[in-house]
């Protein structure tokens, strides 16, 4: 029989009980540097900045990472979950602009068609030319508005509806239809000549889903459900909620007297008409996952083919040189040595939405990260950015 001392013992158990090594690098990615992004979250959580989180990066097609921290409805005390439902609002944009990239594809438009051609309703279309207190001058426009323009944003279309339909608060009545409300778009003047500036446009995003209602024959949402959600087995990723889906959804919040408050239900569009291609997307973070996968292997995903490798690339190369903005067909591009600043690679090509939820495609590095959350009215952008930043620190070769 053997017998050790006390102290012996002691090392033994400390030995046994000792934190393991740090896990074996996944993917060039550093472990341990991915699983301190939880914690860092977590202060933001409970310094009530924010009511819940869900981070994800993936790196060369392998999951990395994927956390959920805080609350999905803090009133009822649901937990934030990894397969929580978000609004993703203006993430849907880059969405619309592969469907209309798919009807290019398939030869049934062309990205230097004016708008006019599809849509009848915008013939005629005037631009501002003058404003002052009580007169409001009109020019006709050098030439038509064309679907290259609705896309990187340099149309002259007004960024929200007008006033008459309600303005930004058209996005909680929802009570047209996508032909409904961009007739009423389409009869806006320009505020200014098209493709000589940039300036970003809810209403020209939602010609385009018009634009692949007309052309196809198919309701905008039936489209992008038979066309991209379903070959990239986007299970949780719709326009209108269905009821067995809605107690997964996440409430949204509002900052009011410093603490954060429950927007309430009718933020669920309940009874809405409109489909909204630039914003109306309800999705998880492995469904915009996936998405942004396909992009990153030049548009196919799990052996299906949704693009070709050359409209990726015509997608995320910058069309806005000399307008002060790096936009391409849908997404925002980095380019420059402030693109650095977050430790992103120059290329990298990402889009963001109203409650604070952002995602990146990093074609330089392989990583695509998503970052889900909602507030209304901004506050998310300090959280978001860091997790960009310790994401990009985890990458090791």
């Amino acid at each position: 029989m053997v017998y050790m001392s006390g102290l012996a013992v002691f090392f033994l158990l400390s030995f046994c009980s000792a934190a393991p090594p740090d896990a074996a690098p996944k993917a060039g990615m550093d472990a341990a540097q991915l699983s301190r992004i939880p914690a860092r979250m977590k202060e933001y959580i409970n310094a009530g900045a924010l009511p819940g989180i869900v981070t994800l990066v993936q790196r060369k097609g392998e999951m990395v990472h994927l956390e959920a921290t805080g609350w999905q409805d803090k009133e009822k005390d649901v937990a934030l979950k990894t397969d929580t439902i978000f609004e993703v609002m203006s993430m849907t944009k880059p969405v619309t602009a592969v469907g209309i990239q798919m009807l290019v594809e398939d030869g049934l438009i062309a990205l230097n068609d004016p708008v006019e051609k599809y849509l009848p309703e915008f013939r005629g279309q005037m631009r501002i030319s003058s404003k002052e207190k009580d007169q409001l001058v009109l020019r006709r426009p050098s030439r038509p508005i064309t679907i290259r323009d609705l896309l990187t944003h340099t149309s002259g279309m007004p960024e929200y509806p007008p006033e008459g339909m309600g303005g930004v608060n058209f996005y909680y009545a929802m009570n047209r239809t996508l032909a409904e409300a961009v007739s009423i778009f389409s009869q806006l003047p320009l505020e200014f000549e098209p493709g000589t500036k940039w300036s970003y446009s809810n209403t020209g995003i939602a010609a385009l889903g018009r634009i692949i209602e007309a052309v196809s024959g198919k309701p905008y949402e039936t489209f992008l459900a038979d066309r991209v959600f379903a070959p990239l087995a986007m299970k949780d990723s719709f326009f209108f909620p269905p009821k067995e889906k809605v107690d997964r959804i996440a409430s949204v919040y509002e900052m009011k007297d410093g603490k954060l408050q429950n927007v309430g239900p009718g933020i669920l569009r309940k009874g809405a008409k409109y489909s909204m291609p630039e914003g109306g997307l309800y999705a998880t973070a492995r469904d915009m996952a996936a998405f942004y996968q396909m992009m990153l292997n030049g548009g196919a995903y799990n052996g299906k083919r949704l693009l070709s490798k050359y409209s990726v690339e015509a997608m995320t190369t910058v069309h806005t040189a000399g307008t002060g903005v790096n936009w391409g067909l849908g997404w925002s591009v980095t380019r420059g040595a402030n693109s650095t600043l977050t430790l992103l690679s120059e290329g990298t090509f990402s889009h963001g939405g109203a409650f604070g939820t952002y995602g990146w495609v990093d074609p330089v590095r392989q990583v695509i990260g998503v970052f889900m959350t909602q507030r209304l009215g901004g506050g998310g952008e300090e959280a978001r950015g860091r997790f960009v930043e310790m994401t990009n620190a985890a990458v090791l070769n």
